[in-house]
């Protein structure tokens, strides 16, 4: 059997969340094909490393692709693959249960691990539960939190181009049109170093002082839940269950006291490093390095050490 994996897009290429998911997906050791909505990103697609065929969806569905469509043509070719996976993002949250329940498969939702064939690891709880979860459906599909995954090179690879007979368009469901948030600085999800600040940095001023220190650095900028509500960032900021989920080489957290909400979404990082006043922070918890002091003095040694290397280049 193979494996097959839905291709997500960004900015007129595949999306490194995508290039994670196969590097997760390879883990088993089968032969993986790709799902491509986009045809006109084919030929560099096929380049990507480790992808044996790209299968290239035609009609309609590639200019306004909505998950019930999706989901259609996932079922039309489920009888070759023994798992069919996504990013735990919007199309791949929307698209796979459907498309489970179509083809009568298992669906596992936000994966974070593989163990074996037909054997996941997905946290639950906001984390606080791990579970070891086995699939024995003949058609597994799997969504999968991609920061914990080292993505595969998009270049390298010589993989096989297949078009796809159309599927029927669903008519209920209509896209209308699409809206970005707005984002400033570094992708936060595929950031190696972020800065994340919290509540205690008071005020929005303090934050815009953290990002440009993020930005001199090459460091992408977080918050946590309490400071976006608090108006010091924007929501495509925020670091946790209900905002991005990251897992860079070095997190730093200013100010952030670390609610079981903000650690399911950073506790995967490599190192974590904490910097809060309260010595019984909860964050202390998970952190690898762990300062008590005054967040504000820290960060202005960081900008005088970030600012001598610049002056020395």
């Amino acid at each position: 059997m193979r494996s097959l994996v839905v291709a997500e897009t960004e900015n007129g290429r595949v999306a490194k969340a995508t290039l994670r998911v196969i590097g997760a997906v390879m883990q088993q050791g089968l032969p993986v094909d790709l799902l491509l909505p986009d045809a006109a990103l084919a030929p560099s697609v096929e380049k990507i490393a480790g992808v044996e065929r790209v299968l290239v969806m035609a009609g309609e569905a590639n200019e306004e692709l909505v998950p019930e469509t999706l989901a259609a043509q996932l079922h039309a070719l489920h009888g070759s693959y023994s798992l069919i996976a996504a990013s735990h993002r919007t199309l791949g949250r929307s698209a796979l249960p459907r498309a489970a329940a179509l083809a009568g498969g298992a669906f596992i939702p936000d994966v974070i691990a593989v163990e074996g064939e037909g054997a996941f690891v997905r946290g639950l709880y906001a984390g606080s539960v791990i579970a070891h979860v086995s699939s024995a459906s003949a058609v597994t599909f799997a969504t999968f939190r991609a920061s914990p995954f080292a993505p595969v090179a998009d270049s390298g690879g010589n993989a096989t181009r297949v078009m796809l007979e159309p599927v029927a368009r669903f008519a209920r469901t209509k896209l209308i049109e699409r809206q970005a948030s707005a984002q400033t600085g570094r992708d936060l999800p595929n950031a190696r170093i972020v800065l994340s600040g919290g509540r205690g940095l008071v005020s929005k001023d303090n934050m815009d002082r953290l990002g440009h220190l993020a930005d001199s650095m090459g460091a992408a900028l977080g918050a946590s839940r309490a400071a976006v509500d608090a108006g010091y960032a924007p929501n495509t900021a925020q670091v946790g269950q209900t905002g991005k989920i990251v897992a860079p080489d070095v997190y730093l957290a200013f100010g952030i006291s670390g609610a079981i909400q903000h650690l399911a979404g950073m506790k995967d990082s490599k190192t974590i490093v904490a910097i809060n006043k309260d010595p019984d922070a909860p964050i202390f918890s998970v952190a690898d390095i762990g300062l008590v002091g005054d967040l504000f003095e820290v960060i202005s040694a960081l900008e005088a050490h970030v600012g001598a290397g610049s002056a020395s280049r």
